[in-house]
């Protein structure tokens, strides 16, 4: 079964210039086209102002107004990035006209839960754009296309469509428009009017793109799309409408290039391991580089909501020495995507992605330097045979002796224990369990051990580790001394 949904961005021309997540500017904000409005937001009409309305005009209603200059460029740019966007559910993915982008997903709403749970990520996605969106589905490209131009409908069946195309306005339909007059003068005023007229009289009068299109829409024709092609990297930038000059603000212009990333991703079964967002700065004689923040994954995502909390945790970290105009993402590093298991009896605790993620928030937040792992060093003195090194660093694996016993926790400083009818004292009495581990090192750097380690038993039965310092035989017993160097869990 093939299910299109069409996203038509109805504020294209103004969203372009103030996205939906800056306020409303105090007296509103017109986008002009030839001198004359093209689309105003709520202020400027509640100030009178209307589509078709002169500069002039605008002006002598509210001075104070702020106009832009229709910008067909940077309207195809965001309808692509739209697009791109979409492409989280289906690489079939169309740019139409009039602001429309159409997305088969067809073969992926079970994957995404249904319908409504597509188009409720598909809104999410065009949130965090900043774009005012209406969506529909439907059967066919055409249709999804003539529906979302509209109103927010779903269809799912031919027979809904159907009904529902029907009783749109004649002049829904492009190729209808040139017409228009001569559909008035025969009384027609909707589609089903439209499709009531003989087939013949219509392609003699209007052509046969107007009986295509109507075919098209209906189902009864094959449909054709330009699917849109993609680059083999990712490198996306976006200008801010303001310049930013807390580094936190730019997380909703980040959001924007997420999405795009994580369309792309998907649409090229890719998972991200490394990325740069870079902070561009004023240009000018006084231009300074860009504020680069990498974002290091140990483990590969696609996710956008596991980036964002990232991303979130890295600008909150910054301090900016300039103010921010544009913001570029570049996915440096990626692989192929490898899917989610699915077994029967997941691990309990999570799973190994889900362990690498809170890691990679923790690093975000606290700083490379205060996540730390051990690594294991070639000594066998135990107070220097581990070092901590920041958990993202790349260090040489060391083949560890089997079979040493090691205590669960080592003391940072060893304590002298009490000696008592000549057995070493810690709560208890102890008793030996394990023959003795000789370890003699340190010659080379000064810090000579000479130490026989053993695994002693309280009468509690906890396990301890001790050690005695090496003695001669000229040493008299009582000079032999013990410590405690670990517990046993």
């Amino acid at each position: 079964m093939r299910v299109f949904l069409a996203v038509h961005l109805p504020r294209l021309q103004l969203e372009v210039f103030r996205p939906k997540w800056l306020p409303e500017p105090a007296h509103g904000c017109v986008v002009l086209d030839r001198d004359k409005v093209l689309i105003a937001d709520g202020i400027a009409r509640s100030a009178g102002v209307r589509v078709g309305m002169k500069r002039g005009g605008v002006l002598t209603l509210t001075p104070e107004v702020e106009m832009y200059e229709r910008e067909p460029g940077r309207e195809y740019g965001a309808q692509r990035e739209v697009a791109i966007a979409l492409m989280k559910f289906s690489p079939d993915v169309a740019m139409l006209d009039e602001a429309v982008v159409v997305v088969d997903i067809g073969a992926s709403l079970r994957l995404f839960g249904g319908l409504l749970a597509v188009c409720r990520q598909a809104k999410a996605i065009l949130e965090a754009i900043g774009l005012t969106a209406r969506i529909s589905a439907a059967p066919t490209g055409q249709g999804a296309w003539l529906l979302a131009k509209h109103r927010n409908r779903r269809v799912l069946k031919v027979d809904s469509l159907e009904r529902q195309l029907s009783a749109l306005p004649l002049l829904s339909v492009p190729e209808v428009r040139p017409f228009a007059d001569w559909f008035a003068g025969l009384g027609c005023e909707t589609i089903a009017d439209v499709r009531r007229l003989p087939r013949a009289g219509l392609q003699r009068r209007c052509g046969e793109h107007l009986l295509d299109s109507l075919d098209r829409s209906f189902g009864t024709a094959p449909e054709l799309f330009d699917w849109l092609e993609l680059p083999p990297t990712f490198s996306a930038r976006i200008e801010m409408p303001d310049r930013i000059e807390h580094a936190e603000a730019a997380l909703f212009g980040a959001h924007r290039l997420v999405v795009q990333l994580c369309g792309w991703l998907c649409a090229k079964q890719l998972a991200l391991t490394g990325a740069t967002l870079l902070l561009e700065h004023e240009r000018g004689r006084q231009a300074i580089e860009p504020t680069p923040i990498e974002i290091a994954l140990g483990e590969p995502t696609w996710r956008e909501d596991h980036l964002m909390r990232l991303l979130k945790e890295r600008l909150g970290r910054i301090e900016l020495t300039a103010p921010v105009i544009a913001l570029r993402l570049d996915a440096s590093n990626v692989q192929s995507a490898v899917p989610a298991s699915d077994t029967l009896f997941p691990e309990p605790g999570g799973t190994a992605e889900d362990h690498t993620r809170l890691v990679e928030l923790l690093v975000a937040r606290l700083g490379e330097e205060n996540v730390l792992r051990p690594a294991p060093t070639a000594d066998y003195r135990p107070e220097v045979a581990n070092r901590w090194v920041p958990v993202a660093s790349a260090s040489k694996s060391t083949v560890l002796p089997e079979g040493l016993p090691r205590p669960t926790w080592l003391l940072a400083k060893p304590v002298r224990l009490l000696m008592r009818k000549h057995r070493p004292f810690y709560g208890s009495p102890l008793r030996m369990v394990s023959p003795g581990e000789r370890i003699e090192a340190g010659w080379f750097d000064g810090e000579l051990v000479t130490r026989d380690y053993f695994v002693a038993q309280g009468e509690d039965q906890s396990c301890f580790w001790i050690y005695r310092e090496r003695v001669s035989s000229r040493d008299a017993e009582e000079d032999q001394r013990w410590f405690l160097h670990g517990l046993f869990g």
